[in-house]
């Protein structure tokens, strides 16, 4: 699902603004598929793009593309609790480590969480709960590599990019729309 090698001779990152709930987000998306959704917000969104500008070695300009049309449906359809995965294809850029956090993301079930620790110990690494954070944090894919359901060991709202009232949001529509019990008490 997530790939960092693209078809050659691609032209440009293209880019577009998804009106959400609550807010916008930003899409961004080249031939192969998407390499970046965040809320527009987001204080690292100027660095990010800076980034993949240079990884990609390549312009960002406004428009659409096929992976952008894909992704306002399914994200629609997100927000409507009538998806609850992704199929959209995922360019995500990143060091080994990071790839190897964003996979065990992708592996927590909707309307759930786990914490930092947990997911340090999916990765067989216990002992690197702030490299997990850290990576978790470097995720450029909200809502489909679902970062937001990470959490403290104490069951508290940390460390999301989108603030955490947003984080509290993504939770609890999805807890609403997973059939699982809503309880949120701990948040």
């Amino acid at each position: 699902m997530l790939k960092t090698i693209l078809t050659p001779g691609f032209k440009m990152i293209t880019t577009a603004i998804i009106p959400v709930e609550k807010g916008t987000m930003t899409a961004c998306a080249v031939e192969d598929g998407i390499c970046l959704l965040e809320f527009s917000t987001r204080k690292a969104l100027a660095s990010e793009l800076d980034y993949l500008q240079k990884y990609f070695k390549t312009t960002i300009e406004e428009g659409e593309n096929k992976h952008i049309e894909v992704l306002k449906v399914q994200l629609r359809e997100y927000f409507e609790g009538t998806r609850k995965e992704f199929s959209v294809p995922l360019i995500t850029p990143g060091t080994a480590f990071q790839q190897a956090v964003w996979l065990e993301l992708l592996k927590i079930p909707y309307g759930t969480t786990i914490s930092y620790l947990e997911l340090a110990s999916m990765l067989g690494k216990p002992g690197s709960v702030r490299a997990v954070a850290t990576a978790n944090g470097k995720n450029r894919i909200a809502v489909i590599i679902p970062c937001h359901r990470v959490i403290g060991s104490d069951g508290s709202l940390t460390g999301y990019s989108g603030g955490l009232e947003r984080k509290r949001w993504l939770l609890e529509l999805e807890r609403k729309y997973s059939g699982l019990a809503t309880d949120l008490q701990l948040f």
